[in-house]
């Protein structure tokens, strides 16, 4: 009995140790990633408990089970119980289901709550008006940013707070993740004497897609950029940000397990996204992005386009992350007008490595490339283009054939004294 006693003792002496030593060594679980929505539900429903609410949103307003904001304040027991009355629903460019492509996208009615769903993108972006919120007594705002500073939702989002202050209306910025991470700032910055944050006016266009001088890849989610605008341009809405939760600056969106949803009608995937920033200002040239393709922005062409010479110049380069590849391809139905139903010839741009490769020196790189090869054939609407790549000086030197790398370098100071501004706003580790 006694043996027994002793052996009984020492298993379970030696095995309290053992199990403690193992549940110490054993790696915390990450926390999931929560998106806003879900976290105004869960833990600040206070904020809009009892209240007539304004939705700005679209197709990228959902939470990790894909259900839509519009669904889960009218329906989910979390909104019910705090009594929220949604009143009136705003959609950005691109329409509430995110498949318009083109201006003057018109007024809906939503089927499931009967409200109107009121279009802020005619001709371009505008605020939500002054008489639509009569009556509102908080705004919501949720879009997904896509990490590029072009994206006209930001504009939105800044029209919106000025909006919101204006009419003494508290809002509620959903944060979202930042698809490409929040850990790489890149420039070009865009030139001051092009940036454009005022409310657009008749007569006089706002400028959504160019607020502010800031990089063209700015590392930041949507609630950071509108912590950041309320301050610095002295908007002073009542503004709350509804944190993400459990995401990381280092990580990408497919890391985070979110469902991806088309952001617009030409960013298929996570890979357009992070190419995007490199293609955005050829928008203005005379070549194809690749619209009307199932690779849009990661690919680009046109009929007088040398693709192979272009390849090779980029391949000896030796870019970091990134190989490019000789292609025909042909744009159906493109939103852009460009060369549909024509074969092109072009490149494809093939991520290798999405942790070193740089956006902004691809694009560099491309209109370097281009130029060299067919300076006669390439047009470019020149201020339509240094407002998304960022300033005349630098386009004018690439197009000469200063090295790119150099010119993408000389914005490194300017790029680094915005992390440094930016850094009291950021949210996350």
């Amino acid at each position: 009995m006694a043996t027994k006693v002793v052996l009984f003792v020492g298993v379970v002496q030696g095995a309290i140790p053992n199990m403690l030593l193992a549940q110490r060594a054993r790696p915390a679980e990450p926390e999931k990633v929560r998106p806003g929505i879900t976290v105004l539900l869960d833990e600040r429903n206070g904020l809009i408990q009892n209240r007539r609410v304004a939705l700005i949103t679209n197709q990228t307003g959902i939470d990790e089970h894909r259900t839509s904001d519009i669904d889960l304040l009218t329906r989910d027991r979390r909104a019910l119980k705090a009594r929220v009355k949604l009143v009136a629903l705003f959609s950005p460019e691109h329409g509430i289901r995110g498949t318009e492509d083109h201006p003057n996208v018109a007024d809906e009615i939503d089927e499931r709550t009967g409200l109107t769903i009121h279009s802020l993108y005619r001709p371009s972006t505008q605020a939500p008006p002054d008489s639509l919120l009569r009556g509102v007594e908080t705004i919501i705002f949720d879009l997904q940013d896509i990490g590029t500073r072009t994206w006209t939702y930001t504009g939105l989002m800044v029209y919106t707070l000025r909006a919101a202050a204006r009419n003494k209306i508290p809002i509620v910025v959903l944060d979202r993740p930042n698809p490409i991470t929040g850990s790489r700032e890149e420039g070009p910055m865009l030139d001051a004497a092009l940036a454009n944050n005022a409310d657009p006016e008749p007569g006089k266009p706002g400028k959504s897609y160019a607020l502010y001088p800031a990089p063209l890849r700015h590392g930041m989610t949507m609630g950071e950029l509108a912590l950041f605008f309320n301050e610095e341009l002295a908007i002073k809405a009542n503004l709350t940000v509804v944190p993400v939760r459990g995401w990381r600056r280092a990580m990408w969106f497919d890391e985070t397990k979110l469902p991806w949803v088309k952001p617009s009608p030409n960013l298929p995937t996570l890979t357009s996204a992070l190419v995007y920033p490199a293609l955005v200002a050829f928008e203005r040239a005379n070549v194809s992005v690749g619209r009307g393709t199932d690779m849009a922005f990661q690919r680009i062409g046109a009929p007088w386009m040398n693709g192979k010479a272009v390849a090779d110049l980029l391949n000896d380069r030796l870019i970091p992350g990134v190989t490019f590849r000789a292609e025909l391809f042909t744009p159906r139905a493109p939103t852009d007008g460009k060369y549909p139903e024509t074969e092109i010839p072009g490149v494809r741009i093939v991520v290798t490595d999405r942790n070193t490769m740089n956006p902004s020196r691809v694009g560099a790189a491309l209109l370097w490339a281009i130029a060299k090869t067919s300076p006669d054939s390439l047009k470019i609407s020149n201020t339509g283009f240094d407002e998304r790549f960022g300033a005349a000086v630098l386009r004018d030197a690439l197009m000469k054939g200063e090295d790119p790398d150099s010119v993408i370098d000389r914005e490194l100071p300017a790029v680094t004294a915005f992390r440094e501004k930016v850094r009291k706003y950021l949210l996350y580790h």
